[in-house]
């Protein structure tokens, strides 16, 4: 699955970073419990934010070309909400969520960050991610605004530093399906933005 690499970090701004061969990430029997180890390696090494988003999304990556099954552990979107969640992985005590989520064309979720940081990949489907950027005043210091817009398309994946905000929207006319990792997420840490009164309040 040939796709393009994005970053998105706390201030705003996006970048196109470089990505992997897909051929070089071939490899025979690569299972859920090596990707977990690994990614639990990653994290050990490496307080650099440049560099172990860069090493996770290569891992994800990995992790999607060489298991299939991932692209079919999807559930059908909810009718009334037009979203739904499979938890992939779910262990006490393990620090990471690891899912795959299903959007209906036009959905849309509020305004977010996610205390930590994150990676999305598209398996099928298109993304509208709008980015967003803080700009507080005196009267309302959570003001955010918007800042920069991503349109990600199957084998695209995503990068979210701890403090990106975006929004999502689902496009395409059959349901959109990503594979979303999580670090352990800090609740106090991860708001909900409401642009009309300008307030942040946690979720």
């Amino acid at each position: 699955m040939e796709g393009k690499d994005w970053l998105v970090t706390s201030d705003g701004k996006y970048q196109a970073c470089k990505s992997v061969r897909t051929w070089d990430l071939i490899t025979e029997n690569y299972r859920l419990y090596r990707f977990l180890t690994e990614l639990e390696d990653i994290l050990k090494k490496s307080l650099d934010e440049s560099n172990y988003l860069a090493e996770i999304r290569q891992l994800v990556r990995r992790l999607l070309v060489n298991s299939y099954w991932i692209k079919t552990q999807h559930p059908q979107p909810d009718t009334k909400t037009g979203t739904s969640v499979k938890l992939l992985y779910d262990e006490l005590g393990f620090p990471f969520t690891v899912q795959t989520v299903t959007f209906t064309k036009g959905t849309q979720s509020n305004i977010h960050n996610h205390g930590i940081w994150g990676i999305v990949a598209v398996l099928k489907g298109k993304e509208k991610n709008i980015i967003w950027k803080r700009n507080p005043t005196a009267e309302h210091p959570d003001k955010i605004e918007p800042a920069a817009e991503i349109i990600l398309n199957p084998g695209d994946i995503v990068s979210f530093a701890p403090g990106a905000i975006h929004s999502v929207e689902a496009m395409s006319d059959e349901p959109t399906v990503t594979f979303n990792l999580y670090g352990e997420t800090k609740s106090k840490e991860r708001f909900a933005f409401d642009t009309v009164r300008h307030t942040a309040k946690n979720f």
